[in-house]
């Protein structure tokens, strides 16, 4: 068989991943990085490519930086990773190589990093730069992102939305476009369904969310707008629309304490996805920790002003130099 050049490989391991029914996302993210590794060894042929070939472009700047130089995240170059093992995986298994170049290829350790939405402080600039303005477009705005906020929807699903996609009467909307590929239901509050079927108007079909010459708001120029408007409202750091979701999550855990309801509001397919909102803050800690004390025993006791007083009246002047004296003998001995 005659050696399959980059391109050809690529389009038969897009037409597998169609047939194996994956989704969109999915195919798009392994075509980037099949292309940026292409973009690397552009005079290289599958059969040619060896381990030490794919060692090396890790190490290198197209793998491991961005467009604009900032180093990647290890869970960025992991998703590289696996869409490289996949890929040629396939090759070999098809028969177009001889041998898998990136067997060797392991994934990075890498710690799940916080889910990090918006503050109430920034929420509050945001729609208070939003409510002054008056145009259509910033109505658009204040609409989308309050959707996204109310309800944890994607980018992706919330720009899809038709007006036929609403039910205003469930408080419910359809989801055409979806991570998985698959239509979901989403629920919406009662008073931001009667905020949408307001901006709605008297529309019966078509986008809900329109950019210039009546076309659907592409998820780019939102992404545009949203910087723009935080920049408006003197917030000084980068927000994604997926922000939003995040602080929806977290808030919904925070309120129910049902990591399962979450998984749902989300139409997250693993509960693994879910957990990430599942982690205890600092705050709920504290109080969780402070509000009852443990002593030696294991027993549970609260400590009032009486039990204070006792505790001080209990350690006599004589014996507080000899407790800072331990304290230095021990700290000395334990610096050698």
């Amino acid at each position: 068989m005659e050696p399959i050049t980059m391109g050809r490989a690529w389009a038969l391991y897009t037409r597998q991943l169609h047939a194996d029914g994956r989704s969109e996302h999915t195919i798009r993210q392994a075509t980037r990085h099949i292309r940026l590794l292409q973009r690397y060894l552009p005079e290289h042929r599958p059969n040619e490519i060896t381990h030490e070939d794919l060692a090396v472009f890790f190490n290198s700047s197209v793998a491991r930086c961005v467009n604009g130089g900032r180093t990647k995240r290890p869970t960025s170059l992991n998703c590289l990773r696996s869409s490289l093992r996949t890929f040629f995986s396939y090759l070999h298994r098809a028969g177009y190589v001889e041998r898998d170049p990136a067997v060797l290829l392991r994934l990075a350790r890498t710690g799940v990093a916080p889910p990090r939405g918006i503050s109430e402080k920034e929420r509050q600039k945001l729609f208070a730069a939003l409510a002054a303005g008056r145009s259509r477009a910033t109505r658009r705005d204040e609409m989308l992102f309050g959707l996204l906020l109310a309800s944890g929807l994607r980018i992706g699903s919330a720009l899809a939305l038709d007006v036929g996609d609403l039910d205003f009467e469930d408080c419910s909307l359809v989801l055409r476009v979806a991570k998985n590929g698959v239509p979901q239901l989403a629920y919406v509050p009662r008073e931001v369904m009667a905020r949408l079927a307001a901006f709605v108007g008297d529309r019966t079909r078509g986008a809900v969310f329109r950019g210039l010459g009546e076309r659907r708001l592409g998820a780019r120029q939102a992404h545009r707008r949203l910087a723009e408007w935080c920049r408006r409202a003197g917030i000084h750091r980068a927000i994604s629309p997926h922000a939003f979701r995040h602080t929806f999550a977290i808030g919904l855990y925070e309120r129910t304490g049902d990591v399962m309801l979450v998984q749902g509001a989300l139409n997250h397919r693993s509960i693994q996805s879910t957990t990430i909102y599942a982690q205890a803050s600092g705050e709920r800690v504290r109080a969780a920790v402070c509000s009852t004390g443990l002593d030696a025993a294991g027993a549970t006791h609260s400590f009032g002003p009486e039990r204070i007083h006792e505790c001080r009246a209990a350690t006599s002047e004589s014996d507080r130099p000899r407790i800072r004296a331990r304290g230095r003998t021990s700290s000395s001995s334990s610096s050698r």
